[in-house]
C-alpha cells in the first residue's frame, strides 16, 4: 500500500505539495493561498477544511456510483435474469443479465478469489490516500473508483456460489462487446480522469507540476 500511495505521488504530509510546487516555480493549488486568493500561505486550519471538503466529495462521489450499481443489479436480478435480454437500440445494445466469475468485462474466469482480494485492496489503499488529498478532480476520480470497486465487491462477497467466490451481476451488452456493469463503468471513468490528470500534471495533493 506504501508503495501504491508513493506512485501516485501524494506527499506523506500536507505541507509536501506546496514544497514541491514552491521548487517547481508553481502555485500549489487553491489551499496554498489564504481567503485574500494573493498568494499568502493557507493555515493549517484552512487546509485541514479544504481537505475534509475534499475527503466528502470523495465519498459522496463513492456512495452514489455504489448505490447507482446496487439498486440496477438488484433490479436486473429481480426483473430481468432468466428472462429475454432487452433491446434497447436495435441489435446494438442490449440489457441482458449474465452472472461473471471473472474481472471487468469477463476476463479472468478463472481467478474469481484474487480479484476479489485486488478490489479489496484497492478499497484500503483508497481510503488511505483520502487523508493526503487536496484535489477535487482527483477526489472525483478516486470516488469513482473506490464505488465501482465496492459495488463489485458486494457482489463477490454476498453472491453465489460463496463468499469471495460470488459472481458479478452484468447486464450492459454493447453489440460486438463484453458484458458489463455499472461498477464497470465507475471504474473505467475513474481510471480514464486519472490518466488525464496524470497527462496536465495535476498530483492529488493539488500541486501542478510540468516535465
Amino acid at each position: 500500500m506504501a508503495e501504491a500511495e508513493r506512485i501516485i505521488g501524494t506527499p506523506d504530509t500536507p505541507d509536501g505539495g506546496g514544497e514541491r510546487a514552491a521548487a517547481a516555480g508553481t502555485p500549489a493549488g487553491p489551499d496554498a493561498s489564504g481567503p485574500s486568493g494573493a498568494g499568502e500561505p493557507a493555515t493549517p486550519a484552512q487546509r485541514r477544511t479544504g481537505r475534509g471538503r475534499r475527503i466528502a466529495v470523495l465519498f459522496a462521489v463513492a456512495a452514489f456510483a455504489y448505490a447507482l450499481d446496487l439498486i440496477s443489479k438488484l433490479l436486473v436480478v429481480a426483473k430481468l435474469e432468466h428472462h429475454e435480454p432487452i433491446r434497447l437500440i436495435g441489435d446494438l445494445l442490449e440489457l441482458h443479465a449474465i452472472r461473471n466469475p471473472g474481472a471487468a468485462f469477463g476476463f479472468g474466469a478463472a481467478f474469481t478469489v484474487i480479484f476479489t482480494l485486488i478490489a479489496a485492496a484497492v478499497i484500503v489503499v483508497i481510503i488511505r490516500l483520502a487523508r493526503k488529498l487536496y484535489s477535487f478532480p482527483w477526489a472525483i476520480a478516486l470516488g469513482l473508483l473506490l464505488g465501482g470497486a465496492l459495488g463489485n465487491l458486494t457482489d463477490r462477497v454476498f453472491r453465489a456460489p460463496g463468499v469471495f467466490e460470488g459472481e458479478v451481476v452484468d447486464f450492459i451488452a454493447p453489440k460486438g462487446f463484453a458484458v458489463f456493469n455499472l461498477a464497470d463503468s465507475a471504474i473505467v471513468c475513474g481510471g480514464i480522469l486519472i490518466v488525464l490528470l496524470s497527462f496536465r500534471g495535476l498530483d492529488p495533493d493539488g500541486t501542478v507540476h510540468k516535465d
